[in-house]
């Protein structure tokens, strides 16, 4: 009889068995999950990306050819880099990948205003969602955006963050980065870009298949402009020597 008994609880766990099973179930989906995702962060950190999600989407779909070179951010103008920070994310030299206050400024403003929405997205969440995700709007879409951002601001520094966005940033139908978009937009490479040219490119990032930089509407002559100050308040490119240094 007792044997009986010891045979068939070997047969059915209880409950503490099943328990443990699925800790160790998620223990071990967990570092699946971590080690895919340093095989996708990691080596941007010092390999410059031959594509992006973005680029790969519009070259599926054929909506238009994509245009991107990669260049370091020794050949980029300090003028795009401090006025993409400060239209952008000009808390970036100090959060570590979220800014939570600007995410719900954002979020209440959006609720006051009718017409197109502004997002409180940071550089180092748009480089996660241009690097590896799809434009639309969904919380799993949000929820592998956050996970990347916390893996990208760990493992790659301010300075390779920005570099990074700067060359993956869709600027135009087809045109990714830097350098296709200033030699596109004003017939030069970016380490030549001045302020004002630097302003332009960045005031059509939230809407780069609607807005113009070689054909810029009212909004973005205006939007420009409020970005020149804006740099200014910020200091010019001293806000940024610590990371560009």
């Amino acid at each position: 009889m007792r044997a009986s008994k010891w045979r068939r609880s070997r047969r059915e766990p209880g409950r503490g068995g099943i328990v443990y099973r699925l800790m160790a179930l998620g223990v071990r989906l967990a570092l699946a999950a971590l080690v895919l995702t340093l095989v996708f962060v990691l080596p941007w950190r010092w390999l410059p990306p031959p594509t992006s999600a973005f680029m790969l989407r519009e070259q599926w779909l054929g909506d238009s050819a994509v245009e991107y070179r990669w260049v370091p951010m020794d050949e980029i103008s300090p003028n795009l880099a401090i006025a993409a920070v400060a239209a952008e994310d000009q808390k970036f030299p100090d959060h570590h990948g979220f800014d939570l206050v600007g995410m719900a400024e954002a979020l209440e403003r959006n609720q006051s205003e009718t017409g197109s929405l502004r997002g409180g997205s940071t550089i180092t969440q748009q480089v996660a969602k241009n690097l590896y995700l799809w434009p639309a709007q969904s919380a799993v879409r949000k929820g592998a955006e956050a996970w990347l951002t916390v893996w990208i601001d760990l493992v790659w520094p301010k300075r390779r963050i920005l570099e990074v966005y700067l060359n993956v940033a869709e600027f135009g139908p087809g045109i990714y980065g830097a350098d296709a978009a200033s030699r596109r937009a004003f017939g030069k490479p970016p380490s030549d870009l001045t302020l004002p040219q630097a302003a332009r490119l960045v005031a059509v990032l939230p809407s780069p298949r609607r807005m113009s930089i070689v054909n810029p509407s009212d909004y973005v002559e205006g939007r420009t402009r409020e970005i020149v100050d804006a740099v200014e308040g910020l200091g010019g490119i001293r806000y940024l020597q610590g990371i560009l240094n």
